[in-house]
């Protein structure tokens, strides 16, 4: 019976062991294969037998391997991600379904990528807890990753490293990701000691940083050092030092104002902006998108309607519209999903448009034609590979085959003669094609097959397709040809005659070359006025700054002259920033939402705030906004509101301002009213500065806002006299400016009005007159004198009512050379358009295919667009009935309640019994009514 009591017990133990061995040996293993640190640890502590002293060069080289193998460990972590790589992940990531049917087009493929992204998401959902598991594994393997790369780094720069020394101090300053330690003091002296061992200029520029802003109080502000280590690095060679000591010669910080400096330093920037630009593929390099104002995604600084950014002209502009379908909850992945859908479907227009789209890798594409480049708050994942699929897909429509020799295409494979082909479509994806080609995006290089799709395009008329064969001529691209300009210029001249801005530039540069200036300057002029971003701008500085240089020049002129140089310069400068993007890099970081994320995108907007961008200013400033701030929770602000945030806000204010940021004028003036970051001043003294910078905003006939705020200082008496007559005027012309301020200026004159009675009813003078409209004479001391109108011949007379009815019948925002592509449509070419809202135009076209087609979904729309009298007057009818028919069931149930309450109450006294039946037992008041009845 014993052994039998103990065979479980050995059982039980000998699988114990079995399974402790399993895990010993497992340990073993990946004790066998030591973690990075674990390497990194081991080579440096332990140390071959008998080995001679480190000499100089075995330093050198643990120093280098150290360095690289950091360098080699953060290109593995990511740093800040892009806002719209979902879109790229979305698209090539890889699912049962499309490793089963892959590269489908057409409504199949548009049902298997919707299907795709649903399985994708239940997938997601099922695997949420193993995800979850997954995402804390793989943190902690990057924290781990960051301490060894900061480690290497470390032991590297006290080897002697210079590299490694210049990268910690980059990493301290701009963690690549929430994993590395923020450490400004660190970034500080790092960056010190490399500036003083190499000489470095980047360094030397990023310790004239810290001095300029005491940036978290490393050190102290001190101009006159920042101005000197700007000075060190701009010599340098520094472009960004470059950019920062000419934006402060130029608005007089640190030093006094000097533009002839400015100039200079500018124009050493610009240039290593144009010859980064010209050493790309024939054209040029492709240009960085534009960078995006956070106010104007929400309208501008005070919102839509009371910002100058979102009034007038300036609400088409491309930010203001993303922000319109941002608020909305349109996003781009779902306006994509839609072009695609329609594209598949054989629809032309969505296939043309959605390879630009692909193409320039932006919903928005920058006004000029394809060289000026694209907007970047509708920045999409720039695919060359579909782009081309969609521009082959029209074209074939008309040009089936290709020639075996492209340069024998016309001979060889004719176009189709058939009416209904999209000709107009074509010959504009024929010029993408032709520019794919010459310049090798996406495909490889092949002159002679840019030629054939330009000169393909150019039958027809197309203006891209002009330019990019002027370009083949000019420079002698194709084999077995040389260069013409006889040829090159005939086709910059029909390119310029459809309003393309790069052939103007081209022609521009020729006459340059020549030495023509005055008619080079025409034409630079008018390409800039086309929408032309770099090139014109570049060359316009050159020739303002030689005119500004010269003896012969007036000295007004050339101070005219200089200012216009620096501007030039400026816009040049900023735009060319292939190699340091700040302002898309801070995008990228606040579009990130962490608090880590927004820290290094107000770090980034300050430096390029420094140096001179405007839109990194109101950033920056938009952000720290008393009235809005976000970082009143972390460390840039303590919980109540700081006045050194609030001074560096205004700062950055009136720094935007001085560069024609009208919002930013008026904000300057809301502070000083406030009294937010100013110095002590007097309440009066402070209403004074206010009013004066509301004045200058209102100078510009811009700002409705403003004028409305004049207005009421004039009638309070804040800040100025009072005066109701000079309420009155600011109040009409903040209405006349902007029509959208009616309510408030409405409310504001009658209460205007309200006090100027009961002003004259207690004895005072100079009221407004309830009768007559003083404003609409002019004032006492005023040049204008009345006339008394001429009488206008008939004639005359009829040639201006028609002249005026034909200006009224234009309501769609008109553009350079909507004339001719308005004579072309007339004669049955599709012509695609130039300046369009991709948004809006899909929202319209879907709205036209939905009115071709009535469906039970359109009964809805078409009430709300087509009848909303007749909508709201059947619904409030509906509503009437259904409350009606709700009244009537509610009572219907009540009295069914009472009644089966009452039965229940006779059912329970019959229950009791009672002696006598029915009839009512004595006592009761119901027994007299009982006999009554009998």
């Amino acid at each position: 019976m014993k052994p039998s009591k103990m065979c479980p017990r050995k059982a039980i133990w000998f699988a114990f062991c079995l399974v402790a061995l399993a895990a010993v040996s497992a340990s073993a293993q990946d004790a066998s294969k030591p973690t990075d640190v674990e390497m990194t640890t081991t080579a440096q502590s332990e140390s071959p037998p008998n080995v001679v002293p480190e000499s100089i060069d075995h330093a050198a080289a643990e120093s280098t391997r150290a360095y690289k193998q950091a360098v080699h460990t953060l290109s593995a972590l990511s740093s800040h991600p892009s806002p719209y790589q979902a879109l790229s992940s979305a698209s090539n990531s890889k699912s049962i379904l499309s490793s089963v049917l892959p590269n489908l087009q057409g409504p199949i493929g548009s049902a298997i990528r919707i299907a795709n992204r649903i399985q994708q998401q239940v997938f997601n959902i099922l695997m949420g807890g193993g995800k979850l598991s997954g995402m804390r594994r793989r943190e902690e393997e990057m924290y781990r990753k960051s301490i060894k790369v900061v480690d290497l780094l470390q032991h590297s720069a006290e080897l002697g490293n210079m590299d490694a020394l210049y990268m910690l101090g980059q990493i301290s300053m701009f963690p690549p990701t929430s994993h590395f330690p923020s450490d400004p003091r660190l970034s500080y002296d790092t960056f010190k000691s490399h500036a003083e061992q190499t000489g470095n200029a980047s360094s030397q520029a990023y310790l004239a940083f810290y001095y300029a802003t005491g940036y978290q109080n490393v050190v102290s502000v001190d101009q006159a050092r920042a101005q000197l280590y700007y000075t060190f690095a701009a010599n340098g060679g520094d472009r960004g030092a470059q950019m920062a000591l000419g934006y402060r010669y130029w608005s007089g910080i640190g030093s006094l104002e000097d533009c002839n400096r400015a100039a200079d330093w500018y124009e050493h920037a610009s240039e290593q902006a144009m010859r980064k630009f010209k050493s790309g593929p024939p054209g040029g390099l492709t240009l960085p998108a534009t960078a995006t104002r956070l106010s104007d995604l929400d309208g501008g600084i005070y919102g839509p309607g009371a910002s100058v950014a979102s009034t007038g002209l300036n609400a088409h502009r491309a930010p203001i519209k993303a922000g319109v379908s941002r608020t909305s909850g349109e996003t781009w992945e779902d306006i994509m999903d839609y072009y695609m859908f329609n594209a598949d479907r054989g629809e032309t227009d969505f296939a043309y448009r959605l390879g630009k789209i692909y193409y320039q890798g932006s919903i928005y594409a920058s006004p000029g034609g394809i060289a000026s480049g694209s907007e970047g708050v509708g920045a999409v994942p720039r695919d060359y590979v579909r782009a081309k699929h969609y521009f082959d897909q029209i074209v074939r429509q008309v040009w089936p085959r290709d020639s075996p020799n492209p340069l024998q295409h016309r001979t060889a494979a004719a176009a189709l003669k058939d009416e209904g082909a999209p000709v107009g479509y074509a010959s504009a994806s024929a010029a993408y094609l032709g520019r794919m080609y010459l310049r090798g995006e996406g495909v490889k290089p092949d002159m002679a097959l840019a030629r054939m799709w330009f000169e393909r395009g150019a039958d027809y008329g197309d203006r891209e397709c002009h330019n990019g064969l002027g370009i083949l001529w000019r420079d002698g691209l194709v084999p077995g040809t040389k260069p013409d300009m006889k040829k090159a210029m005939q086709h910059f001249t029909l390119a310029a005659g459809q309003e393309l801005a790069e052939a103007q530039v081209n022609i521009a540069k020729y006459h340059y070359g020549r030495g023509e200036l005055t008619l080079a300057t025409t034409y630079f002029e008018t390409a800039v006025r086309l929408g032309s971003p770099f090139e014109a701008y570049y060359y316009l500085g050159k020739i303002h700054a030689s005119q500004s240089r010269s003896l012969s020049v007036a000295p007004n002129v050339a101070s005219s002259s200089c200012a216009m140089a620096v501007s030039f310069y400026k816009l040049v400068s900023e735009r060319g920033v292939w190699d340091d993007d700040l302002l898309k890099d801070a995008e990228y970081a606040w579009v990130s939402g962490s608090d880590r994320g927004k820290e290094i995108a107000m770090l980034k907007w300050w430096i390029a705030a420094e140096r001179g961008s405007e839109i990194a200013q109101n950033n920056l400033a938009y952000a720290l906004d008393q009235d809005k701030s976000i970082l009143r929770l972390t460390r840039f602000s303590p919980i109540t509101p700081s006045n050194d945030t609030a001074h560096l806000a205004l700062t950055q204010w009136t720094r935007a301002a001085a560069q024609r940021n009208i919002d930013a004028l008026v904000k300057v003036g809301d502070y000083y009213y406030h009294g937010l970051g100013v110095p002590e001043y007097t309440e009066g003294v402070r209403y004074e500065k206010a009013a004066r910078y509301y004045q200058s905003a209102a100078d510009t006939q811009m700002s409705a806002l403003a004028m409305w705020n004049l207005g009421w200082m004039y009638e309070n008496g804040v800040g100025v006299p009072q005066d109701f007559h000079l309420a009155k005027r600011h109040y009409d012309l903040a209405l006349e400016t902007n029509s959208e301020a009616y309510i408030p200026v409405l409310l504001s004159l009658t209460k205007l009005y309200a006090r100027s009675i009961w002003h004259t009813l207690m004895g005072g003078t100079d009221g407004l007159n309830l009768w007559n409209d003083d404003e609409a004479l002019p004032a006492d001391g005023d040049d204008e004198v009345l006339r008394i109108e001429e009488p206008v011949p008939v004639e005359e007379s009829t040639h201006k009512e028609q002249e005026h009815a034909f200006n009224d019948d234009e309501e769609d925002s008109w553009y350079l050379g909507k004339a001719r592509d308005e004579f072309r449509r007339r004669r049955g070419m599709q012509v695609p358009d130039r300046e369009e809202d991709p948004v809006q135009w899909a929202r319209d076209r879907r709205n036209a295919d939905q009115d071709s087609e009535y469906t039970p979904e359109d009964y809805y729309d078409g009430m709300r667009t087509g009848g909303e009298e007749e909508f709201s007057e059947t619904a409030l009818l509906m509503m009437l009935c259904l409350t009606v028919a709700v009244l009537i069931y509610v009572r219907t149930r009540m009295v069914d309640r009472m009644r089966r309450q009452e039965r229940e109450q006779r059912a329970g006294e019959n229950h009791q019994g009672n002696a006598n039946g029915v009839f009512p037992p004595p006592g009761d008041v119901r027994r007299e009514d009982w006999a009554v009845v009998r």
